[in-house]
């Protein structure tokens, strides 16, 4: 099956539904399950929104009953209680679950990859949703893109990180392929669910830790721990995911089919929307409440040392799997293509107007 339309199609047949389908046909109640907490911001969000337009657009017909982690208590399990049946749907990333389905973790982000804009373009115009649907198919499950936080912050640290030498057992939470290469450099990586964060670092479990960016970070307080607010390197467009069971896809007829599916493409862009404008306001604040805060940029030969490490791993990774090759070539093919736009559009702009 293939799961990308033209959205402005799907959004056109979508309104034409709503005004002639008749209000007796069969009520379906889809359990989802996130991995945030409850009252989570922007991410939380998103997937209310999703069920609020979800349920109006089809007249009722589509019910959702959303259990944050604090209920499911398995914040990383989300795949596997998607893929069992004990959730219809999810609301996750996909490089969480990169040591069960290791190809999945290059649908949410690549170092030194896609901004979100190009990563959109990817999914929906360059071949990414058939992609997926590879990756996900053989387990039941359909992935929809689920919302950008757009590029993503390098990290909170306690002490400036001048030199390579400076990661050489540097205790970090930071997930999926970034913490592969992290690992490389000597950093020693773990991933913690959202909800322990902020205890981690305070206790000194670890030394540093990356989640999204202002948006998210201010809230959970990180800056009061840690000083040194790094910007990145390796979520340059960070996607999470609605996952499906492909039995619960297959009972909705298509025009409930298109619904769910308009309602996810919307409340991604949403999520995306949010996500810059809400990191616009926390930075701002944090800058006039925290002076002490310090942003800094990596020093160029950590960048470096990086991205050396990055393609390393990629190449490794093209050469043991021919899924993975295929993902990673028609990624860096279109990168490759889309980027020369991005030049000469938006950094050239930035570039040519920066009073810095």
């Amino acid at each position: 099956m293939t799961i990308r339309k033209p959205f402005f199609v799907a959004f056109a047949l979508m309104l034409s539904l709503v005004s002639t389908t008749p209000m007796a046909e069969e009520t379906h109640t889809i359990r989802l399950a996130e991995t945030w907490g409850p009252n989570s911001p922007i991410l939380g969000e998103t997937t209310r929104h999703m069920a609020d337009m979800a349920e109006k657009m089809s007249g009722g017909r589509l019910q959702f009953r959303i259990d944050s982690s604090n209920k499911h208590k398995a914040p990383f399990g989300i795949f596997d209680m998607v893929k069992a049946g004990q959730y219809d749907m999810g609301h996750t990333a996909s490089y969480y679950y990169k040591g069960t389905i290791p190809n999945a973790m290059y649908f949410t982000t690549v170092p030194f990859g896609m901004i979100a804009p190009e990563q959109y373009a990817w999914f929906y115009y360059g071949g990414g949703m058939e992609l997926m649907e590879k990756v996900y198919q053989p387990h039941g499950l359909l992935s929809f893109p689920g919302g950008n936080t757009g590029n993503q912050m390098g990290g909170w640290f306690r002490e400036e990180i001048e030199s390579v030498e400076d990661l050489d057992g540097l205790k970090m939470r930071t997930p999926g392929f970034a913490g592969e290469v992290m690992s490389e450099l000597g950093v020693a990586v773990t991933n913690i669910p959202p909800g322990e964060l902020y205890s981690a670092l305070e206790r000194g479990t670890i030394d540093a830790l990356e989640w999204v960016g202002p948006a998210l970070d201010f809230q959970m307080g990180f800056h009061q721990i840690a000083k040194y607010y790094y910007s990145g390197w390796q979520e340059p467009g960070a996607e999470v995911q609605f996952l499906i069971n492909d039995k619960t896809w297959n009972k909705l007829s298509p025009e409930l089919q298109e619904i769910l599916r308009v309602a996810m493409r919307t409340a991604a862009y949403d999520m995306y929307i949010k996500s810059t404008h809400e990191s616009g306001v926390a930075w701002d604040r944090m800058k006039e409440d925290y002076p002490d805060v310090t942003h800094k940029t990596f020093p160029p030969e950590v960048i470096e040392a990086l991205r050396e490490a990055t393609e390393k791993l990629l190449a490794e990774e093209a050469q043991k799997d021919e899924l993975a090759r295929e993902i990673i070539n028609s990624q860096q093919e279109y990168l490759k293509q889309v980027r020369q736009w991005t030049n000469i559009s938006d950094k050239a702009y930035l570039n040519s107007v920066s009073g810095d």
